[in-house]
């Protein structure tokens, strides 16, 4: 008996998480926090930013001595030069060499530290376009997810219209059992309610739809159990229409991410001309080398056993140290074309920081624009639909006592479920619009 009790305790408690798990319903700002973890662009942005780091490693290695060693063991059959007394005989003879060499660059034209300069740029480049990759994200889910929200106060809207109709349907067959109002009438009830069902079906695919669509930019696989958060108002929270677009575009110079790539890529840019013109000056290099041969002899006419490893170890060590100095005089303008090359790229990061200016100058003014519009649009919506929900009340009543035949009384459905739709497309296309003007003055989404 205990244990039929304690497996049905577990059950419940797995049935419980299970029922828990499904009905799950995601925020906004988890929604952005899953897709920024999960996101394949994000993922492949990241790797770009532990490249540029490889490559720092790489401009840092520049200033630290290279030290190289090698060895070698050769046969050496018949009429050949003995290393140790440098005379040609007859003789098979083995030779083992071994040796180790230090070299340091002591100036190349400035070349190392504008290298070194350049790769902590690109550091900061890449950590931008890693910011800049997660704020799409968010944006793209944050779309996406009042997308899902407006097919669900859709589906709603059409589901109570739906209700509404089948009501008036069978008020509709009592009143012409009665004979109050013709079979027409109902006829076109009839119609009504059908022509509601498909608005319903498409309502449900939207839904469907849009839910797919947030649930893959999520990087999730199942989508059919996935929903949402309804907790959404239409309000201007920050109160960012207060501000100017002026305002606003002084500090999104300051906040966008584009602006600081193209900036950041245009001192990539000079340091690229400087690396270029380091090729101009002479290079000088410092090396030292420490060497020595150790040979085992078999003399064809006498034998003559070889001096002990350690002894020819010291006896045969060399050493060589000094410093090399390299001119460039002619290169086949290399050098030359290094750098022409380099400024041209120069002009063009310039172009691209103007450019970034002012498509950030116009993206502003139109976000404010659209944000100021879609205000007006949705108040409006709202106005709209009570005066619609009015007239459609007033023209029920009219129905129920037959002043009002069913073509204007459907009419006037059609217009309030019009009205209703438009109020939902306004909301949250007036949430979006604001997000769009909050993002420019630098308030995120969420904080990443």
């Amino acid at each position: 008996m205990k244990k039929i009790n304690c497996f049905s305790l577990v059950f419940i408690l797995l049935f419980g998480l299970s029922i828990q798990a499904q009905t799950k319903k995601w925020t906004l700002e988890e929604c952005v926090k899953y897709a920024i973890d999960n996101n394949i662009s994000i993922k492949q942005t990241e790797l770009d930013t532990k490249t540029a780091e490889i490559d720092r490693k790489g401009a840092l290695g520049n200033f630290i001595p290279s030290l190289n060693s090698n060895a070698s063991h050769s046969w050496n059959i018949g009429l050949n030069t003995d290393p140790t007394t440098g005379l040609k005989r007859n003789q098979t003879s083995q030779y083992s060499s071994m040796g180790a060499s230090v070299g340091v660059d002591i100036y190349r034209g400035m070349q190392n530290q504008n290298t070194l300069r350049r790769a902590n740029l690109s550091i900061i480049a890449a950590k931008y376009q890693l910011t800049k990759m997660q704020e799409d994200v968010a944006l793209n889910v944050a779309n996406a997810f009042l997308q899902v929200l407006f097919n669900k106060e859709n589906l709603k809207v059409q589901q109570e219209q739906l209700i509404i109709n089948n009501k008036q349907l069978t008020r509709s067959e009592e009143l012409v059992k009665a004979g109050s109002v013709p079979r027409g009438d109902l006829l076109d009830i009839k119609a009504t309610v059908a022509s509601d069902n498909q608005k319903v079906i498409a309502a449900e695919n939207s839904l469907l739809i849009s839910k797919l669509s947030l649930a893959q930019l999520l990087q999730l696989k199942e989508f059919y159990e996935f929903d949402v958060s309804d907790e959404t108002t239409a309000k201007d929270e920050n109160n960012i229409l207060a501000q100017t677009p002026v305002s606003i575009y002084e500090k999104a110079k300051e906040e966008r991410t584009e602006l600081k790539i193209a900036k950041t890529n245009l001192e990539i840019a000079e340091k690229n001309v400087a690396i270029a013109k380091g090729g101009y000056q002479p290079t000088l290099q410092g090396f030292y080398n420490i060497n020595t041969q150790i040979s085992y002899q078999n003399n064809a006419i006498i034998s003559q056993p070889a001096a002990p490893f350690g002894q020819q170890f010291k006896d045969n060590r060399g050493q060589a140290f000094g410093a090399q100095l390299s001119i460039p005089i002619f290169n086949g303008f290399s050098a030359k074309n290094n750098v022409e090359r380099s400024k041209v790229n120069l002009e063009k990061s310039k172009i691209a920081v103007e450019q970034e200016e002012l498509a950030l100058q116009r993206n502003v003014y139109t976000a404010f624009t659209d944000a100021k519009g879609g205000l007006n649009a949705y108040e409006s919506s709202l106005v709209a639909l009570d005066a619609r929900q009015e007239a459609y009340n007033y023209a029920k009543e009219k129905y129920a006592v037959g002043m009002m035949n069913s073509f204007d009384f459907n009419q006037s459905q059609t217009l309030l479920s019009a009205a209703q739709s438009e109020v939902l497309r306004t909301k949250y296309d007036y949430i979006f619009k604001i997000k769009i003007l909050e993002f420019y003055f630098g308030i995120p989404i969420i904080k990443i």
